[in-house]
């Protein structure tokens, strides 16, 4: 058992080193990037650094199985050079048993990233897309889901507009039972309009069966209401914003996802981009132990056999490959071209079997 504390500690030990090194070379590089972006704008450079800091942790989130690659590969290649590895296989330890403690880090990194540094990642992405919308547009458009139903906000230069509907067609285009609360530009509520339905056009809303309300101050509502078979209302919403905005899974925590995923149901939309993600979420920790196993089925060998390099590079573009093979089996779920379950959990296990399947040809022949 103390061999393989001593591995976890160690391959631990690199893991925090190289995710540190990333988190200071990314957030220099998203840094300047912000600066150039907003700088035209008048954003106050505070501001600029928030920005930064609220979106560096998405970026490290993602890069987390090259992260894992490297650490594995900087472990073994220095047990390697340390001849810790012969040592190791001549007191009668087989390298997959050496691989457990590596193995068993990578699945607790990766327990811990969904269950703890996942939460932090969706709050700190959804707080820097209302700011990046916020000091580009002068207010963003943000949607939500609740049990109440569907709730929009629109904002333009007439002031901002409310807007609740029971219920909506999968691509959020047309709202059904919906009302809109339009504010003036000082603040206050001057209309109430209440629909059968509403539908998106360009640049507008299409409603129809309406009745609005004035709510202008000293004025009876009901006495100065109006009906109206069909009634067009200006919009600053696209279908395309409207999609990106309940559409981007990983603003909201993998906690809260399957209530959600209920909720949107409930409200007439699609909600299998978000059950994708979700499962992905959960085949997280087995894809990142499979990382470990690639890595390793390439480098736990002496280093006086030469093609270190070479070695490495396959161990990173193998990584690399299963990286995006992944990421398209995330895409075809999305589009339902194959089953929700089957594309989450499909590219880790192959990715594990694939490197047993090198370790032991590697190691065995």
């Amino acid at each position: 058992m103390t061999l393989y504390f001593y591995f976890a500690r160690k391959f631990a030990l690199i893991f925090l080193g190289i995710l540190g090194v990333f988190f200071l070379l990314m957030t220099m590089i998203d840094l300047v990037e912000q600066i150039s972006r907003f700088s035209a704008l008048g954003v106050a450079l505070p501001q600029i650094v928030e920005l930064t800091l609220l979106n560096t942790p998405q970026a490290i989130y993602n890069i987390l199985p090259l992260v894992m690659i490297l650490a594995t590969i900087a472990l073994f290649l220095g047990l390697a050079r340390s001849s810790e590895l012969v040592v190791t296989r001549a007191a009668g330890r087989s390298a997959l048993r050496s691989l457990l403690a590596p193995i068993s880090v990578a699945a607790l990194i990766g327990v811990l990233a969904v269950a703890m540094f996942n939460p932090i990642v969706a709050a700190t992405s959804k707080r820097y897309s209302e700011l990046y919308e916020s000091y580009r547009n002068e207010g963003a458009d943000i949607l939500s889901i609740s049990s109440e139903g569907l709730w929009l906000r629109q904002g333009g230069r007439e002031g901002q507009t409310v807007i609740r509907a029971a219920s909506a067609n999968p691509d959020g285009t047309t709202l059904f039972d919906v009302t809109f609360l339009a504010y003036a530009p000082e603040g206050g509520p001057f209309r109430r309009i209440q629909a059968e339905s509403a539908t998106l056009l360009d640049g507008a809303w299409a409603l129809t069966n309406a009745k609005v309300w004035p709510l202008t101050a000293g004025l009876n509502p009901e006495a100065g209401a109006k009906t109206h078979d069909t009634l067009s209302l200006p919009s600053t919403l696209t279908q395309d914003r409207i999609r990106d905005s309940f559409g981007t899974p990983g603003v909201i925590s993998v906690w809260d996802l399957p209530r959600y995923i209920q909720q949107l149901q409930e409200a007439g939309f699609s909600a299998r981009r978000h059950a994708v993600w979700l499962q992905m979420e959960l085949a997280r920790p087995l894809f990142l132990m499979a990382m470990v196993l690639i890595a390793s089925a390439f480098t736990m060998r002496h280093t006086r056999f030469g093609h270190t390099g070479i070695a490495v590079l396959t161990a990173i573009m193998l990584g690399f490959s299963l990286y995006y093979i992944r990421n398209f089996a995330q895409i075809l779920g999305e589009n339902g071209q194959i089953p929700v379950m089957l594309a989450a959990w499909a590219p880790p296990a192959a990715s594990v079997l694939l490197a047993l399947g090198l370790l032991l040809h590697m190691e065995d022949g």
